[in-house]
């Protein structure tokens, strides 16, 4: 079958046009085909098909972590997804509506010389803020902006500096954004050892469906500079629901401003939360990296 990778400021997918090809296992071939040795390499794989019938939308989006857990929404993947479906021929409805598991969402689109897609701006929606929708364990709480994090870091392996390295402000502030996130403030982003968080953050008992861990360095009230460690896909260069997440976040507790510049490892990208609706409004690039194909044993 045919599949085309591509990639959001470097969150990379392998893409399927399930228009035309049929994927049987694709939690199965997600972990097959993600795998950065063996595999064609990315953080996960994502179907491209029609949407459900009663359904009022131009395609829908499957996405798989690279460790076959299906997700609710990625925000770098759907600026793809949109490529995907304009540029091969599926769609070039503008803006064009795209269903996920979580909310259809609509998707308007910047065309190059070429006429091909390369920049993508995504209405995210409205964000999460109640814990029992995240979902946060936290019995008697309605929210969790600025919450202080118990022990959610006891079981990190040492060495135990790490805090005080990266001056971390040791409190949390959870959002959805279709999925989950956690969203820690720091003063140095570059020092947090994240390779040994993350994995304590995701499977930690608050987050009964895991969650995406983000740690944030404010540059000034308009840009903040933020490292992620994605569900079921460990680091990854970026992370657009997660940069929604963050915005919220930094806007509610007064860091930063409703609108902002998101810098990541795999680039930028813009980020709006706009009061007359309390909509999220993100802003990327899609790109195209090759086509290929895999044979279909599963």
């Amino acid at each position: 079958m045919w599949f085309t990778k591509m990639h959001g400021i470097g969150n990379d997918y392998v893409y399927i046009n399930a228009f035309e090809e049929t994927v049987h296992d694709p939690a199965e071939l997600a972990r097959i085909i993600s795998d950065r040795h063996t595999g064609i390499g990315a953080d996960g794989l994502i179907l491209v098909l029609p949407p459900d019938a009663d359904v009022d939308a131009d395609v829908r989006m499957r996405m798989f972590n690279a460790d076959g857990t299906e997700a609710e929404m990625c925000g770098n993947g759907i600026r793809c997804v949109a490529k995907l479906a304009h540029d091969h021929g599926i769609s070039t409805a503008r803006p064009m509506k795209v269903q996920t598991a979580s909310d259809v969402l609509l998707l308007d689109y910047r065309l190059n010389d070429d006429g091909k897609v390369d920049s993508v701006t995504v209405d995210m929606g409205q964000p999460v803020l109640d814990i029992a929708r995240i979902p946060v364990d936290l019995p008697g709480q309605q929210r969790a902006i600025d919450h202080p994090c118990t022990d959610l870091f006891d079981a990190v392996p040492p060495p135990d500096d790490w805090q005080q390295r990266c001056g971390l402000d040791a409190r949390m502030s959870c959002i959805s954004m279709g999925n989950p996130h956690v969203v820690f403030f720091c003063d140095h982003v570059d020092q947090v050892p994240l390779e040994r968080l993350g994995p304590v953050i995701e499977h930690h008992r608050l987050f009964p469906q895991r969650v995406n861990a983000h740690f944030v360095q404010i540059q000034s009230p308009s840009q903040i500079t933020m490292c992620t460690w994605e569900r079921g896909s460990g680091l990854t260069q970026a992370c657009g629901t997660g940069a929604c997440a963050v915005c919220v976040a930094g806007a509610l507790r007064q860091r930063c401003e409703r609108q902002i510049l998101a810098h990541l490892p795999g680039g930028d990208l813009e980020l709006y939360w706009r009061p007359s609706d309390n909509h999220v409004h993100m802003t990327g690039p899609a790109v195209e990296i090759f086509r290929g194909q895999w044979p279909t044993f599963t």
